[in-house]
Order: structure tokens, then sequence, then C-alpha cells
């Protein structure tokens, strides 16, 4: 199994986040701050030297206003659950 953060997958990821602050018009220590961390972990985030937990990327989400399983269905379609 190969580490995640270094996957194409997790990269499309958090591009996609990358893109939903920008579009919020958040800066990354504005994001940082509705976070509560320093504006270091979002740039660590951003430039994938940072891996996300499961709760973490719920919570990245909630500060950006933007549904987690919208970013599970951008990675792979539609779940069959």
């Amino acid at each position: 199994m190969k580490k995640t953060l270094f996957t194409p997958e997790y990269a499309k990821l958090i591009e996609w986040l990358k893109e939903a602050r920008a579009e919020r018009g958040l800066t990354m220590r504005e994001l940082a701050v509705e976070l509560d961390v320093p504006h270091s972990y979002v740039g660590k985030v951003e430039q994938c030297e940072r891996k996300l937990d499961v709760l973490e990327y719920v919570q990245y989400c909630e500060a950006l206003k933007v549904s987690p399983d919208e970013g599970i269905k951008i990675l792979y379609g539609k779940l069959n659950c």
C-alpha cells in the first residue's frame, strides 16, 4: 500500500479544498483562524506536506462550508453503499 500523502487522489482532494478556500475568498491565515490552528498548518496541508486524518478533513470542510461527501464523490464518483 502506498502512502496516501503521495497519491494523485490525495493531491486531487487537496486541490479541491484549495479551490474551495479561494472561492470563499479566504486567505490561508483566515482559514487557520477559523480552524483554530497555526497558519503553517494550512500551508502544509495545501502543499501536501501534512496529511489530514478523517476528523480533520471533516473539520476542514466545515470551515470551508463544503460537504465532505462532495470531496469523496470527486475522488471516487458515485458511492455504492
